[in-house]
């Protein structure tokens, strides 16, 4: 057995954590801080926070405030010219998953030539190496959903291709986990960040290349999720269990780099890319039961026991060979208890005979993750579950 561990980021995990920019050690003097187009990180005064405790340190700073929920190439482009315009020399990325994955990005285009897309490798992507690398990436997360702050990996959306790619180099040097910033995260948004952990790990367990050290960290993260995600949708000043969904979510990230998502991302790409509306944890959710109902019969059926029994199934109670049914139950019994579980495709206008064309598009543009199922989806087998997934 070969395993490889590799994550290059001091993590700072807990309440109150934020206070701790004042004083660790930071990656240059002048930072580009990457947040969203939206009011939140005005609104709830972390914004201002950030920049009072750079300051403490001395490190100046400028803002670029336009990324949007499904960040876009063109953000990623302008960003990148105002880092090296003001001359900054390192990125801090502050909010969700999209202003994360976007530091990342503007980081990289911060020092190398061309477009962005030119370092994608698929779709319509070159498949260049940045041969400049990045520049430092310091993440604070508000959310817990992408996992992001653990791992080097980014999405941008050009057109319909929305893709994930990564370096080694695209690691935040830095992250800091502060749970006390996720409480404004209101209930509807917490489930479906909260889905997109849960997504990351079971598709991380039962990944191709899941490896005992992502076994462990997905089922512990899985663990966590079924316990205190209703908690912390039913109650978002929940500070424990706020505290342990952000745990899953940081376990998540390493579960990722660890081991890596499957076919069920590439699948909710194409969607959300063809729909920028749809938040990317409740196309998740829309997919969810069909495809894990699909994969019963391709995984190894200790694997689905494992998965439910860390959802709290008592799995040992039944009849050995019914205790894989019990992963799809306790995912439907999770999905209701925080409400999502008549998320439909059509409130967003996905249309019912789109369904081939966003199956070819999840092929094309995010190939990479069917080949990391345990069974190879046919172009068949994915209009299947999507079709199966339609409301």
């Amino acid at each position: 057995m070969k395993v490889d561990c590799h994550i290059p980021t001091k993590i700072l995990f807990g309440a109150g954590r934020l206070n701790d920019l004042a004083t660790v050690k930071l990656p240059g003097k002048k930072a580009l801080i990457v947040i969203s187009g939206g009011t939140s990180m005005h609104k709830y005064g972390y914004l201002r926070r950030v920049q009072e405790l750079l300051a403490k340190q001395g490190v100046e700073n400028v803002v670029f405030d336009k990324i949007l929920p499904n960040p876009i190439l063109d953000h990623v482009t302008e960003g990148a010219e105002l880092a090296r315009k003001e001359g900054c020399d390192f990125i801090l990325g502050l909010g969700g998953g999209s202003s994360i994955d976007s530091s990342k990005s503007i980081a990289v285009m911060a020092k190398n030539p061309g477009n962005y897309w030119d370092y994608i490798g698929g779709g319509s992507g070159k498949g260049l190496f940045p041969k400049e690398g990045a520049l430092p990436i310091v993440a604070i997360t508000t959310t817990a959903g992408t996992g992001t702050e653990a791992d080097p990996w980014t999405v941008i959306t050009n057109g319909s291709e929305k893709i994930g790619t990564g370096w080694e180099f695209t690691f935040p040097v830095l992250s800091i986990v502060d749970p006390e910033l996720m409480t404004s995260v209101p209930p509807h948004l917490t489930a479906y960040q909260g889905f997109d952990t849960l997504f990351h790990c079971t598709e991380g367990y039962i990944a191709n290349i899941a490896t005992p050290v992502s076994d462990a960290l997905a089922l512990k993260a899985i663990e966590l999720i079924a316990k205190y995600l209703p908690r912390a949708v039913k109650d978002g000043g929940d500070m424990e269990a706020r505290e342990n969904v952000a745990l899953a979510n940081t376990l998540g990230g390493m579960v990722e780099t660890f081991s890596s998502c499957t076919s069920e991302h590439s699948l909710e790409h194409a969607l959300s890319a063809y729909y920028p509306k749809l938040p990317h944890g409740a196309g998740l959710i829309m997919i969810s039961l069909p495809y894990y109902k699909f994969f019963q019969g391709k995984v190894a059926p200790e694997r689905y026991a494992k998965m439910a029994e860390a959802m709290g199934e008592d799995v040992h109670s039944l009849p050995e060979d019914k205790r894989a049914d019990a992963f799809i139950s306790a995912l439907e019994k999770l999905q209701k208890a925080c409400g999502v579980d008549n998320l439909k495709m059509s409130d967003y206008g996905v249309k019912r005979d789109e369904m081939d064309k966003l199956a070819t598009t999840a092929k094309e543009t995010m190939g990479g993750l069917f080949d990391l199922d345990v069974y190879r989806l046919t172009h068949e087998d994915t209009v299947s579950i999507l079709q199966e997934a339609y409301k």
